[in-house]
């Protein structure tokens, strides 16, 4: 399984320089779970750098993968991860989905550099 984080998402949406490292796990939608935190992530920054009809867009695609709810599971192993990696609310409830589904994620988002089960790429300039 494969879970690409919201800096992914805005990345391949944008086509930016790191557009490519993220398409290959996007493609792979029968692998893809999707947390409900990334739909609210990208839709807000989506909507507030374009429109809603390109938010509403973003979250179409968004939905070919497997959407996970937060659960009560994922958000107490979340605070857990937060506490553990001193990391934000939103990376926590990412990382606690990404484990209890097994899957590999996908970021750049330096919260995440170093952590297991992370392929992590840095940031490029456009």
């Amino acid at each position: 399984m494969n879970l690409v984080d919201s800096s992914g998402w805005l990345e391949f949406f944008a086509d930016g320089p790191n557009a490519s490292f993220f398409a290959a796990p996007l493609k792979k939608v029968d692998e893809l779970i999707v947390p409900t935190i990334s739909i609210y992530e990208v839709f807000k920054s989506v909507l507030r750098q374009r429109d809603e009809s390109a938010g509403l867009q973003a979250v179409a695609l968004m939905k070919q993968g497997e959407v996970i709810d937060l659960t009560i599971d994922i958000s107490m192993k979340a605070a857990k991860l937060s506490l553990d990696h001193k990391i934000p609310m939103a990376d926590s409830i990412i990382l606690a989905t990404g484990r209890l589904y097994q899957a590999t994620i996908w970021t750049q988002d330096v919260d995440f550099k170093g952590l297991k089960d992370v392929k992590f790429i840095h940031t490029k300039k456009s």
